[in-house]
């Protein structure tokens, strides 16, 4: 338990918008403001080992008839204990505690150490892998210290920093450092990560990155590093995205984002270009399938353009925002459509009950009766027997990709043998001849490119090919 001399909960962050400032004289007051709220992680987890003593050595080894004969009398016997470190820190003077999810994952027993030394086992709440975010819990007899969750947005390059953590199982350590960038995208959906250069180690991970008012304004997730240590690239969640993750997970459990129901490209310049768009803006549909788009009149080729009022500038930006809004919540979307701009109204779905693992067949190249080669590409009709074999559903027309000149733009932009073109100009095409036909509309229109919607199994993308 962490015991409070006054007995009351201590919020040791204001809640205003944190400001820029320059460096202070000292960061040892910043310091011992938000360091009782701040906490190491111990984790313990269960590892299988084999119980015969012996190393799993595959079948077919030729150590294999070795350790038959004679084992390795050194070797533990049976399921072994494993501990791990990581920092977290408390949001709520009742005991909600935020870290990493990759530091508690898996863990049988997480126990939480206080600034003060105090040690509390903590209880899972939920976490999100997607944004590898963990929230947990510790019951204690007093209020606990705090910090708030400061505004990112606001954040600038060069602003000053400090993170905090147990590096390297060092135990409780303070460093600072300025944002070196902003939006950082490393692989994940929602990834939105402060680039600091305060030096960030193995153990700092679940730590929190304080702005000068002492509030949380990044989660220390991850570092760049080629030999595993501090070189002043590290990374941290940005808390306008933790914070709303936390929310979730402390009302449900688990998460609960919109789900829009439709595949999306950004618009390239050369796709702007082909389809006459003045900017290259907004996010592309490529397909929807059945869903929410789907019930309210959104189709393949739209751009979307607009969500609930605020300007789309490309896939990322929609998709955060389509998760950020409730579940069956009814959306404005801002559409182009030919030319010409719509308002769709769309209900949202919840996008954890609709994911589900799409596998892309390619199949091996088919073969057909017919070809020819054009922007390319050598192009035959596909035929009713070929839809099984790359995964695309009864009843699907277009030209299928039997070959490329690997010298040419169509394969420098992707496309490949097997691939199904079923759109030329927004237009369908179920033969050659309708491809010739969108190829010359687009000379006579002045256009340098046509738009292709190219198939590949489940994974439709336009693609826009130059006909000059």
């Amino acid at each position: 338990m962490l015991a409070l001399a006054t007995g009351l909960a201590l919020a040791l962050a204001p809640a205003t918008p944190s400001v820029a400032r320059a460096a202070p004289d000292s960061f040892a007051d910043l310091a011992d403001m938000v360091s009782p709220a701040v906490v190491n992680i111990t984790t313990s987890t269960t590892i299988a080992a084999p119980t015969d003593g012996g190393p799993i050595v595959p079948e077919g080894s030729p150590f294999e008839d070795f350790f038959k004969r004679f084992g390795n009398p050194n070797a533990p016997r049976g399921p072994q204990r494993s501990n791990a470190l990581g920092s977290g820190f408390v949001i709520s003077e009742d005991g909600y505690i935020v870290t990493n999810n990759h530091v508690i994952e898996g863990a049988d027993e997480i126990s939480i150490e206080f600034f003060s030394g105090k040690t509390l086992d903590a209880k899972l709440i939920g976490t999100d892998p997607k944004t590898d975010i963990a929230l947990l819990k510790v019951e204690s007899d007093e209020p606990l210290p705090f910090v708030n969750f400061g505004d990112s947005n606001v954040m600038r390059v060069g602003d000053w920093v400090m993170a905090m953590g147990n590096p390297l199982g060092q135990g409780f350590s303070v460093s600072a450092g300025i944002v070196s960038a902003r939006n950082r995208e490393l692989s994940g959906t929602y990834d939105d990560f402060i680039q600091t250069d305060a030096a960030i180690n193995r153990g700092n991970s679940g730590g929190p990155l304080f702005n000068m008012d002492g509030q949380v304004i990044g989660v220390n997730t991850a570092i760049l590093s080629p030999n595993g240590g501090s070189i002043g690239i590290g990374f941290s969640m940005a808390s306008n995205v933790v914070s709303k993750v936390v929310q979730q997970l402390k009302d449900f459990g688990e998460t609960r984002r919109g789900w829009l129901g439709v595949r999306i490209q950004d618009v390239t310049p050369d796709v702007a270009e082909a389809m006459g768009l003045k900017d290259p803006k907004g996010a592309l549909v490529t397909d929807v399938p059945d869903g929410p788009a789907k019930d309210g009149g959104v189709l393949s080729g739209d751009v979307i353009v607009g969500f609930e009022g605020t300007a789309i500038s490309d896939t990322r930006d929609l998709v955060r925002r389509v998760a950020d809004a409730d579940v069956g919540k009814a959306v404005r979307l801002e559409v182009l459509r030919e030319g010409k701009t719509q308002t769709l109204l769309v209900t949202l779905g919840r996008r954890e009950e609709a994911e589900a693992t799409e596998t892309a067949a390619a199949g091996e190249d088919p073969v057909t009766p017919e070809s020819k080669d054009v922007l390319g590409m050598t192009l035959g009709v596909l035929g009713a027997d070929q839809l099984s074999d790359l995964n695309l559903p009864q009843g699907t027309e277009g030209l299928v990709v039997t070959g490329l000149d690997e010298t040419g733009e169509a394969y420098d932009k992707g496309v490949r043998a097997g691939d199904v073109i079923t759109e030329a100009g927004q237009q369908k095409v179920a033969s050659i001849a309708d491809l010739e036909a969108r190829i010359s509309e687009a000379k006579d229109a002045g256009r340098k490119s046509l738009l292709l919607l190219i198939r590949r199994g489940a994974d439709p993308r336009f693609v826009a090919l130059s006909v000059e």
